[in-house]
């Protein structure tokens, strides 16, 4: 089945993976440990959901480490195929060049 949440809910779920096998811990521990259905856990492993923050962060409490590291290095380049996403910087520098500035 193809992941229509793109690379970066792969990867995440990759790096969750990797951390729980690490532990030597099951789904089911670590979904407990974090106060979660395994079924939602399974999910966030194989990278078919799209967890909240919170849910990011209870994970990461959980296998004892930080959000930060299992977020790293993932970025835009990671979003589905066809999401587009606009930085401030371009936006403004867009927005400047169409619309003169006033002397």
């Amino acid at each position: 089945m193809k992941n229509s949440l793109g690379p970066a809910a792969t990867l995440l779920g990759d790096r969750i993976r990797r951390a729980r096998l690490e532990l030597g811990l099951s789904q089911e521990a670590i979904a407990a440990l974090a106060g979660m259905h395994v079924t939602n856990f399974g999910k966030i492993e194989r990278g078919h959901a799209n967890p909240s923050l919170l849910t990011i962060v209870r994970i990461a409490a959980a296998l004892g480490t930080d959000v930060a590291t299992l977020a790293q290095d993932i970025t835009q380049e990671h979003l589905p195929q066809g999401v587009r996403v606009l930085s401030a910087h371009d936006y403004l520098s867009e927005r400047d060049r169409r619309v003169p500035r006033p002397r």
